[in-house]
C-alpha cells in the first residue's frame, strides 16, 4: 500500500469515535494478511485520542465542539453598557480537503468561549481589563490539534476587538495557522465575508 493511501486511511480512521474504533477491533477477524494493518490501527486510536496539557489561556483539551455556520446574518448589536465586545473569526484560504474545513476553538482567560469552522465569525462580550486568548485547531490529527496560538490584550468599555485565526493552505502536507488582531477595518471586512458561527459542546 503507497504512503499517500496509508495517510489517507489513517486520516478516515482517525475521524471515528473511539467507541467506533474499538468496536472495530472487536469485530474484524485478525487474518495473517490485515493482523499488522490492523494493530497498527487500532494504536493510531490511541494516539490521535490522547489529550494534550494546553496553555493556561486555553480550556481543557477533552472540551469538543460542534459548529454550525449561517450566511447573510444581521451585524451584531453593539458592546452591552460598561461591556467589551469580542469578535473571533477564522479565516482559511480554502478547504483543508475535500469538503473539509478546520474547526479553531478560542479560549479566553482559561475557559473555551467557542469555535469556528471554515470561513466564520461569533462574537463574545467581555468585561473591561486583560484578557489572555488562546486559539487551537480541534483536531484528531496529531499534527494538527499541536496548532496553538496565544496573545492578551487589555478591552475597554464600549470597545470592539477583532482576532484572527488564519489557516493558509499550502499545500496537501503544508497547513500554517496563526492568530492575530485585526483592525476595526480588517475586522469589518473580514466578518463581510464569513459565515455567523454557532458552537455547542460535544457530548
Amino acid at each position: 500500500m503507497g504512503e499517500a493511501a496509508m495517510k489517507g486511511i489513517l486520516a478516515e480512521w482517525a475521524q471515528l469515535s473511539a467507541g467506533t474504533r474499538v468496536e472495530a477491533c472487536r469485530r474484524i477477524l485478525v487474518k495473517p494478511n490485515f493482523f499488522v494493518l490492523l494493530l497498527s490501527f487500532c494504536l493510531v486510536s490511541t494516539v490521535y485520542a490522547s489529550a494534550m496539557n494546553l496553555p493556561g489561556a486555553c480550556g481543557s483539551d477533552s472540551v469538543k465542539f460542534n459548529v454550525k455556520t449561517q450566511q447573510n446574518q444581521p451585524a451584531p448589536s453593539p458592546p452591552a453598557d460598561g461591556k467589551a465586545q469580542i469578535v473571533f473569526i477564522e479565516n482559511e484560504n480554502q478547504p483543508i480537503g475535500p469538503f473539509m474545513h478546520a474547526t479553531v476553538r478560542f479560549g479566553m482567560d482559561g475557559a473555551w468561549v467557542g469555535a469556528d469552522n471554515g470561513n466564520s465569525y461569533f462574537v463574545l462580550s467581555a468585561d473591561p481589563g486583560v484578557h489572555h486568548l488562546c486559539a487551537n485547531w480541534q483536531s484528531t490529527l496529531g499534527r494538527f490539534k499541536k496548532n496553538v496560538e496565544l496573545t492578551s490584550f487589555t478591552a475597554e468599555p464600549g470597545k470592539i476587538y477583532f482576532f484572527s485565526a488564519a489557516v493558509p493552505v499550502e499545500s496537501e502536507d503544508v497547513v500554517t495557522f496563526g492568530l492575530t488582531q485585526l483592525n476595526d477595518d480588517e475586522g469589518k471586512y473580514q466578518m463581510t465575508l464569513s459565515k455567523l458561527s454557532t458552537s455547542k459542546l460535544k457530548k
